[in-house]
């Protein structure tokens, strides 16, 4: 029979768990949290660096249709294949389209094109930059990108800080578990282990619900199993049922296979126009996505009074027939279905407006000072019990 394990040996087993971890985890989620840190303000930085070439002219010419814009801009230069054409309703507004992948491997810059005479007005500076750091936050730059290995190891890691965090409430819950002093402020007057303890666990009692957030929503991008879970557990039993349907692509009436409906030039304002007839002047901005295969289109759209980009419309168009294959209204989803739809700004904190995307970007950037306490303890404790056999009384509560 094992000796029953009392108080003090659980914290000691806990205070294990937490230090290998932190000591394997540290520099990753370090990264992790300042390129998340770094992409907070992505939108809004990118609004501020490109400004000059997002507006143009309102003029009383009617604005280009969405094959009029590229045809045009395909007949005086050679930018590539066209991927996604994102336009406004405001009449002052840039259209933006991007590229899909070469050859090579590589995408090209996004242009930035008048919607009136599909004139270039430039390529958006910062779009690489922050395409890298988005790389390297989501998959480390390793190869294969999302079809990678770095898809998964931080996934792991996601989990890893789930399982710190909760160790590390236990191991710092005081004698006085009410007073709001012992929780949420720190001794400044301490010095050494005990300044360090005080620091890197009452900072972590203020992040400890925004860092659990961001770990319980990043692993929506990391495994299929708990995308699929979350699925399943918070959407209609309607929806669960058929998730791929959407994405299959109807025969074309030019051809009975799938090469005749590639052959077949996409009709891209036909399906425009099924969507005005949807949306009408509800939307103020759309972005059209084109098929790597097939007919179907997928439009995007957001309202004016959108609260955050996870409130979007969707639709799926068979860009032949016109036909709306399928349609997700914002306004209709039930609340888990609005929950899984705005993951990434829950991840990210914009869905409580720019005071939550500033709170969520502060506290990843605070990613490196658990890592430096957290390694100042590990050495402290390593030298204590050099110098002598540790008692109760020595270390730092908690420790």
């Amino acid at each position: 029979m094992f000796p029953p394990m009392n108080k003090h040996s659980i914290k000691a087993a806990l205070l294990q768990v937490h230090s290998i971890i932190g000591l394997a985890l540290a520099l990753v989620l370090t990264l992790i949290g300042m390129t998340g840190a770094t992409m907070s303000f992505e939108d809004e930085i990118g609004a501020s660096l490109n400004a000059g070439i997002m507006r143009v002219e309102a003029r009383s010419t009617p604005m280009l249709t969405p094959h009029g814009l590229i045809a045009r801009l395909q007949a005086a230069h050679d930018l590539g294949k066209v991927s996604a054409v994102t336009m406004a309703s405001d009449p002052s507004t840039a259209v933006r389209i991007r590229f899909a992948r070469n050859e090579g491997g590589s995408r090209p810059s996004s242009v930035y094109v008048d919607p009136y005479d599909a004139r270039v007005l430039g390529s958006p500076r910062g779009e690489y930059f922050f395409a890298t750091v988005r790389k390297l936050h989501r998959w480390l730059l390793l190869p294969g990108d999302a079809n990678g290995y770095g898809r998964q190891i931080t996934g792991v890691v996601a989990i890893g800080l789930i399982v710190m965090l909760i160790s590390g409430i236990v191991l710092r819950w005081p004698r006085r578990a009410g007073s709001m002093k012992m929780w949420l402020k720190p001794n400044l007057a301490l010095r050494g282990r005990g300044f360090h303890w005080s620091l890197h666990s009452v900072v972590g009692t203020w992040v400890l619900v925004i860092y659990l957030v961001m770990a319980l929503t990043g692993l929506w991008y990391s495994f299929d199993w708990y995308k699929n879970g979350a699925t399943w557990l918070l959407s209609r039993p309607s929806v669960v049922a058929a998730p791929m349907q959407p994405k299959m692509q109807p025969k074309s009436p030019r051809g009975t296979g799938t090469g005749a409906a590639e052959a077949a030039p996409l009709a891209l304002d036909r399906a425009w126009s099924a969507f005005l007839h949807e949306q009408g002047s509800r939307f103020a901005t759309a972005q059209l996505t084109l098929p790597a295969a097939g007919t179907v289109v997928r439009i995007r759209s957001w309202a004016r009074d959108a609260s955050h980009d996870g409130a979007r419309d969707e639709f799926r168009i068979d860009a032949v027939t016109g036909r709306v294959v399928s349609s997700e209204i914002y306004a209709d989803k039930s609340v888990g279905e609005r929950i899984l739809a705005s993951v990434l700004d829950i991840h990210r904190g914009s869905i409580f407006g720019w005071p939550g995307q500033l709170l969520f970007m502060v506290a990843a950037a605070l990613m490196p000072l658990f890592m430096v306490t957290g390694f100042m303890l590990y050495l402290s404790r390593r030298k204590h019990r050099r110098m002598s056999r540790p008692t109760v009384g020595s270390l730092v509560p908690g420790e």
